[in-house]
């Protein structure tokens, strides 16, 4: 099983008055939140389905909303400041906000399926 995502090169936007800059790319904002692992499970929070929304403004500003595993997890402090970390390492990343929501809560339905390999959740 391989769990490294490679990232999509950026791309500029071509308008009729040539390029609008650089966008940033869905694939490399997903590749940046797979490298965030619960220090508790040996899953990426993606794979883990952590992750439930990625939202790009055109100009570079990217939200992210996860949730945890649970309220009381112990990474609830870190794991948003990680996600933000990684996500403004994207190219193209001018600001990010990460949002823990709670709703709909978590549960293992969530997960892939090389993340439930990983931990023997069939």
């Amino acid at each position: 099983m391989n769990d490294q995502v490679t990232p999509t090169p950026l791309h500029a936007a071509w308008t009729p008055d040539g390029e609008a800059g650089m966008q940033v790319s869905e694939d490399a904002v997903i590749g940046a939140c797979a490298s965030v692992y619960d220090p508790e499970i040996p899953v990426n929070i993606y794979e883990l389905g952590l992750v439930y929304a990625i939202d790009i403004d055109p100009d570079g500003r990217v939200h992210v909303e996860m949730t945890l595993t649970a309220p009381g997890c112990p990474s609830a402090q870190e794991l948003p400041d990680q996600v933000r970390e990684a996500v403004m390492a994207v190219p193209g990343v001018q600001d990010c906000d990460v949002e823990v929501v709670w709703d709909p809560p978590w549960d293992p339905s969530r997960m892939s399926e090389d993340a439930r390999l990983a931990l023997n959740m069939f």
